[in-house]
């Protein structure tokens, strides 16, 4: 499953226990959305295997409905997440896309043989891209010939929201889910404390900032770990929906807020748009943190405490 980033997450030792809190730290690493996810969580020992196998069953069901190819149009979390896409397309101006796989297609990301493709390409593909040419008739998705959903914007998003929210539901207080930059973290880390969660520097090793958060999801798109160089220039994976060419004029957009999800949506829409502030508007629950192509920092949206590293 497609997706874009790498969002750094700074725990402390997880032999600590928090304050009053009964169970103890537990850690597992496991892999889907073709990434590794770092599971934490405050339970005792005994709750701990059950709650690994529901974190398992929602991602192994995530992936299995919304992996690249996957033609059932009809299930109720596929409709349930084609309407947030579609809530997201248009408060985005079209910035945020899930129709933008035949870009991927013809620029070679699906399969690693990358290339530049031809203007007439790209025409070409263009004329398959667009949410607003996507049908819902009985509760089924309807695509035109060519047509193919990419759900990586937002689908990995998703199924963090609901393993979250499944955690909590059962008991668990205290806990930080991270598949592959996008995370959500509630209750308290290992020394009684809101998380720190790091934002990777798009151009060097190390860290940008470090925002301290909890209860609260977090999402970064960046050009930075899937794209190729060719004479000079720097391709990658996050397409500008309606010229065809990787978005340009900055290097990473991080997003805060209540759902993973829109965290994750937004930040690909941010990313592309010249006009990060006007989304933002109309989610006044989420604050984004941009790095533009000359790695300036610049804040959007609600605010969050964060270290901006020197």
């Amino acid at each position: 499953m497609q997706k874009k980033v790498f969002l750094l997450a700074f725990l402390f030792s997880l032999c600590l226990s928090c304050h009053r809190v009964t169970g103890k730290w537990q850690k597992v690493t496991l892999l889907y959305f073709d990434t590794v996810c770092e599971i934490n969580l405050l339970c005792p020992t005994q709750d701990f295997d059950s709650a690994k196998a529901k974190i398992k069953e929602i991602f192994g069901d995530i992936e299995k409905q919304f992996s690249p190819g996957v033609l059932s149009y009809s299930s109720p979390k596929t409709l349930t997440l084609y309407r947030k896409a579609l809530a997201i397309y248009r408060d985005s101006d079209g910035c945020f896309d899930i129709t933008v796989a035949p870009l991927s297609h013809i620029w070679g990301f699906h399969n690693h043989s990358y290339r530049v493709p031809s203007p007439e390409e790209i025409d070409r593909a263009l004329e398959k891209i667009g949410m607003d040419k996507i049908a819902v008739k009985n509760d089924e998705i309807g695509l035109l010939p060519g047509m193919e959903l990419d759900w990586g914007g937002i689908a990995k998003g998703y199924g963090i929201d609901l393993a979250s929210q499944a955690m909590i539901q059962t008991g668990v207080q205290n806990g930080f889910i991270n598949a592959g930059g996008d995370l959500y973290c509630w209750g308290k880390n290992p020394e009684g404390q809101s998380w720190r969660i790091g934002i990777k520097h798009p151009r060097q090793s190390g860290v940008s900032a470090i925002l301290s958060i909890t209860d609260t999801g977090a999402a970064t798109s960046g050009d930075y770990q899937r794209f190729f160089i060719q004479d000079g220039i720097r391709y990658h994976h996050i397409f500008d929906p309606k010229s065809g060419y990787p978005s340009q004029g900055k290097q990473s957009v991080t997003v805060v807020g209540p759902e993973t999800l829109v965290c994750d949506a937004l930040s690909t829409a941010l990313f592309v748009s010249n006009e990060p502030k006007k989304i933002l508007q109309r989610y006044p629950a989420y604050g984004a943190i941009v790095i533009d192509s000359e790695e300036n920092m610049i804040f959007f949206g609600k605010e969050f405490p964060i270290h901006v590293q020197k």
